[in-house]
C-alpha cells in the first residue's frame, strides 16, 4: 500500500507555524474593523469565464495557471486564482452596489506554478476592496491601512512602497503601440518570455526580471509620457496625500501589475528579505471591472497580501508570537479518579471561562502523567488520586518557578487556582 502525500505545492501548515498565521489573521481583522471594513466570505470555485473576462484571456494566469474542470453538466469551473473577480461578482449578484462598500476577505487561492519559497500552488491571500469611491483618498486609505499593519506586525523597516499610474485604457493602448514598435526592432535581444509577451501582453515585459531586457527598456518609451490628464492628476493627489500622512514611497515607472483589469494607480509593497518573491502586498484601481462583469459603472480599488510571504517575513525577522500553552494540566491516577477529575475539570471551565485546561487521557502512571503535564507548558497541575477522591480534595502543584504543592477542598479550588495563575504571570 502506497503512502499518501500532499499534492505538490499544497502544503500542510503545522502547529509550530500556525501561531504566526493566527497573529496575522487577528491583527488584520481588528485593523480592518477599526477602519469600517466588513468581512465577506466567497466561494473557492467560480465559472471559468469570470476569470478570463476579468483577469484577461491572454494572461499567464488564465492561459497556463488555472485549475479548471468541467462539472457534471459540462460547465467549465475554476478554483479561484485570485479574489477580486469573485468579490465583484458577489457585490453585483447580491445587490451591494447601492452605495459605497468597503469589504475584505481571506482564504486559499490556486495557481499551477512551479513551487518555490513563498510561491505555492495553493496559497492564501487577504484581500481588501472598496467600491463606489472614485477619488484618490480611498487609494490613500488602503495604503495607510497596509502601512499601519506593517507597523503593528513589526515589519515597517523591512518593506518599501512602490507606486505607478498606468492610466486609462486609451492611454495604455497608445503606449502599448509605441512600446511594441520599439521592441519589435529589438526582438532578438529579448528573453524568451518577453518575446512571447510581445505578441500577447507587451506591458508585462516591463516587469521582466531579465537583466538584458531591463537594460533594453531603459531606452524604451515611457508610460508616464502617455498618461491622460485625469490619471496624472489623481496620481499627483495620491502622492500628496501619502506625503502629508508621512508614508514614504518610490515611483516605479515599470510597475504595471499582471492583471488586465487595473487602471490608473497601481502599487506594491516589496521587501528584500525574501529573495525573488519580494512582493508581499499589491493592488490598484479597477474602475471598469464592475461594468465589464455586468454591473453598473462603479469605481473600484483594492489590494491583496500574500499570507505565506508575510509569515515567512515574520519568521525571517525573528518576530515573537504567543504560542498557546495550557494553564492547567489535570492528572488522575487510581480507581474513580478519572471520572472525578473529568467532572471537576468541566466545573472549572464553567467557573473560569477562558482557562486553558488540558485533561490527561489514555491513563498512564503518575510519573508519565506528570511528564506530560510539564511538557504541556502548564503553570499548575491538579492531581486526583484515590486518597483525594475519598476525601473530596485535590492536590495543586505549581510547575513553573518555585514549586509548591498543596492539598485543598475541591470547593476552594477555583479561587486558589486563580491566585496561583496570577502569581505565575
Amino acid at each position: 500500500m502506497s503512502n499518501f502525500r500532499a499534492i505538490r505545492g499544497m502544503n500542510d501548515i503545522l502547529p509550530d507555524e500556525t501561531p504566526y498565521w493566527q497573529l496575522l489573521e487577528a491583527t488584520v481583522a481588528d485593523l480592518l474593523a477599526s477602519y469600517g471594513y466588513g468581512e465577506i466570505r466567497l466561494p473557492m470555485v467560480e465559472q471559468t469565464e469570470l476569470f478570463s473576462r476579468s483577469i484577461g484571456a491572454v494572461t499567464d494566469i488564465v492561459e497556463k495557471e488555472m485549475y479548471s474542470f468541467d462539472d457534471r453538466k459540462g460547465d467549465s469551473l475554476s478554483l479561484r486564482p485570485e479574489g477580486t473577480a469573485g468579490c465583484v461578482r458577489a457585490v453585483i449578484q447580491q445587490g451591494l452596489l447601492t452605495g459605497s462598500q468597503r469589504l475584505w476577505y481571506a482564504g486559499p487561492m490556486f495557481r499551477y506554478e512551479r513551487p518555490q519559497k513563498g510561491r505555492q500552488r495553493q496559497f492564501h491571500q487577504i484581500g481588501v476592496e472598496a467600491f463606489g469611491i472614485a477619488t484618490p483618498d480611498i487609494d490613500a486609505e488602503l495604503i495607510l491601512i497596509t502601512a499601519r499593519l506593517w507597523r503593528q506586525l513589526g515589519l515597517g523597516d523591512s518593506v518599501e512602497l512602490q507606486l505607478n499610474s498606468i492610466g486609462s485604457s486609451e492611454a495604455r493602448a497608445n503606449y502599448r503601440a509605441a512600446l511594441v514598435d520599439y521592441l519589435e526592432d529589438h526582438r532578438e535581444a529579448l528573453d524568451e518570455d518577453s518575446q512571447r509577451r510581445l505578441d500577447s501582453n507587451p506591458l508585462r515585459i516591463l516587469d521582466s526580471k531579465n537583466g538584458d531586457t531591463q537594460a533594453l527598456l531603459d531606452s524604451a518609451p515611457s508610460l508616464a509620457d502617455f498618461l491622460d490628464e485625469e490619471s496624472r492628476e489623481d496620481f499627483d493627489q495620491l502622492c500628496a496625500l501619502l506625503s502629508a500622512a508621512g508614508v514614504p514611497f518610490v515611483v516605479n515607472p515599470r510597475l504595471v501589475r499582471g492583471l488586465d483589469y487595473y487602471n490608473k494607480t497601481v502599487f506594491e509593497w516589496v521587501t528584500s528579505r525574501l529573495g525573488a518573491q519580494g512582493t508581499i502586498c499589491a493592488g490598484g484601481r479597477y474602475d471598469g471591472l464592475v461594468e465589464q462583469l455586468g454591473g453598473k459603472s462603479t469605481p473600484g480599488v483594492g489590494f491583496a497580501m500574500g499570507m505565506e510571504r508575510l509569515v515567512l517575513l515574520l519568521i525571517e525577522l525573528g518576530q515573537e508570537v504567543t504560542r498557546t500553552a495550557a494553564d492547567v494540566y489535570v492528572v488522575a491516577v487510581g480507581e474513580g479518579a478519572a471520572a472525578t477529575a473529568l467532572a471537576n475539570a468541566e466545573a472549572l471551565r464553567n467557573e473560569m471561562p477562558g482557562i486553558r485546561l488540558v485533561q490527561n487521557v489514555g491513563g498512564g502512571s503518575f510519573k508519565s502523567q506528570m511528564k506530560k503535564a510539564d511538557k504541556s507548558g502548564a503553570q499548575v497541575a491538579l492531581i486526583w488520586g484515590e486518597d483525594e477522591v475519598a476525601a473530596g480534595r485535590v492536590t495543586m502543584k505549581t510547575l513553573r518557578g518555585q514549586s509548591e504543592q498543596n492539598s485543598l477542598p475541591v470547593d476552594e479550588l477555583a479561587s486558589a487556582l486563580q491566585s496561583a495563575l496570577a502569581d505565575n504571570e
